[in-house]
């Protein structure tokens, strides 16, 4: 069973993948192995980083994750950040997925990317990543 968010709530993640990639296996992987730790999971496939933002705040989310596997993963991720922090969830915990060239992770991180988990990494790593940050306090 997963620590609770500050809330005193199961830990809420929302995962998002870009409709026009089709790469989904991992992110479908991570989602299963989140709820079976005891996550509340919501999953999407979006168009737009406005979708994602719209997801994340309907659903007052902790976690917002977000894999790509396809390119055109630095304006998905600057919108949506800006995104969050323009509807006042800039607190939520923002983690990337997928294939990311490691050149980009530095950038990612310096927009408050918290973590970037790649191909190969073992969904627990993402999971305990969380837990940390939430019991700390942080979302």
């Amino acid at each position: 069973m997963s620590i609770e968010s500050v809330r005193g709530e199961p830990i809420r993640v929302l995962l998002a993948k870009p409709q026009h990639d089709c790469h989904d296996r991992g992110v479908r992987l991570v989602a299963k192995k989140m709820r079976d730790a005891g996550f509340e999971v919501v999953f999407i496939n979006f168009l737009l980083p406005e979708e994602v933002v719209r997801a994340a705040v309907d659903e007052d989310v902790d976690v917002v994750g977000i894999s790509v596997s396809a390119g055109g993963h630095l304006p998905i991720f600057k919108d949506t950040i800006a995104g969050l922090s323009d509807e006042g969830r800039g607190d939520a915990i923002m983690i990337a997925g997928g294939v990311i060239p490691p050149g980009d992770e530095e950038t990612l991180r310096s927009w408050g990317v918290e973590a970037v988990f790649g191909p190969g990494t073992n969904a627990d790593q993402a999971i305990e990543m969380i837990e940390q940050r939430i019991d700390a306090g942080s979302a």
